[in-house]
C-alpha cells in the first residue's frame, strides 16, 4: 500500500476522467477531482512524489507548513526545492497549523499573517491555504478570507459531524491520514461515482515499494537523520573526526 504504482493508477484514472483541477479551476467546474498533499515531515518526499505526478503529465496542490519542527520551508535547499515544484506546474499553498489557536478572529488574522510572510520571503506568491489537523470548530467555521481560497471551504469540502458509510455528501472526501485510506478508497468506482471529489495525501506516506506504517516511519527517520548528519557535516569542521563513529 502506498506505493508510487498505487499512485499512478489513482492518477490514471483521474487523467481519462478529465475532471483533474486545482482549487481555483474547481470553481469553475460542474464535476471535479482536486488532489491535494500536506506536507508534513519531508520536503524531499514531497518532491519524490510531484517528480511522479510529471512523468505522468500531471499536477496537483502541495501545501508546506512555516512552522514544521521537521523542515524549514527558507532553507536554500528547500526553497529550490519548492519553487522547482512551482515551475514544473504545481500549485503551491499554505499548510497551516492552529498550534493551540481556538478564537476565530486570530486564526483569520494569522492566516492572512502567515500567507503574507510567504509572498514576502519566497520567489512567488501563494493565495491557498490548507489546515492541519483541523479542529471540528474550525471544519465548520468555513473560512473564507478574501483573495485566499481555504482548501475545506464548502465549495471544496463537505463538512459532517460524524460521517458514515454510504453517507451523500455534496463533495466527496478522501484521505490517506493515519497511513490508511479513510472515507473510501480512490478507486476508479469512488472517483467516477461522485462528481465533486477531493483527494488528500501525506506525501511522507508515499514511497517506491510502498512499506507498512512501521518500515515507513522507520524508513522516514532513517531519511531524517542522513539529512541531519550531512548538514552538521557541511556546517561544522570538528565534525569530520567523529563522523564515522555516530
Amino acid at each position: 500500500m502506498f506505493s508510487y504504482e498505487e499512485y499512478r493508477k489513482m492518477i490514471e484514472i483521474i487523467k481519462e476522467s478529465g475532471r483533474a483541477a486545482d482549487f481555483h479551476q474547481a470553481k469553475t467546474m460542474d464535476k471535479f477531482i482536486i488532489v491535494r498533499h500536506d506536507v508534513e515531515f519531508s520536503v524531499d518526499r514531497a518532491y519524490a512524489l510531484s517528480q511522479v505526478e510529471k512523468e505522468m503529465d500531471f499536477t496537483s496542490t502541495y501545501f508546506f507548513q512555516w512552522t514544521n519542527n521537521s523542515y524549514n520551508i527558507l532553507s536554500k535547499k528547500n526553497k529550490e526545492i519548492i519553487t522547482k515544484m512551482h515551475e514544473n506546474g504545481h500549485a503551491i499553498g499554505l499548510h497551516f497549523a492552529l498550534n493551540g489557536l481556538t478564537d476565530m478572529v486570530e486564526i483569520h488574522k494569522q492566516i492572512e499573517k502567515e500567507i503574507k510572510a510567504w509572498n514576502m520571503m519566497l520567489d512567488f506568491d501563494v493565495d491557498t491555504f490548507s489546515v492541519h489537523r483541523p479542529t471540528n470548530a474550525v471544519l465548520a467555521e468555513n473560512i473564507k478570507i478574501d483573495g485566499i481560497i481555504n482548501a475545506y471551504e464548502n465549495e471544496f469540502f463537505t463538512y459532517a459531524d460524524k460521517v458514515t458509510e454510504g453517507m451523500q455528501l455534496d463533495v466527496k472526501y478522501i484521505s490517506d491520514a493515519q497511513h490508511r485510506w479513510n472515507y473510501g478508497q480512490p478507486d476508479r468506482e469512488t472517483l467516477l461515482g461522485n462528481d465533486k471529489v477531493q483527494v488528500l495525501t501525506h506525501p511522507y506516506s508515499w514511497t517506491e515499494t510502498g512499506y507498512d506504517n512501521l518500515h515507513n516511519f522507520r524508513s522516514l527517520i532513517e531519511e531524517r537523520k542522513q539529512e541531519l548528519i550531512h548538514t552538521i557535516d557541511t556546517e561544522c569542521k570538528h565534525f569530520a573526526a567523529i563522523k564515522e563513529k555516530i
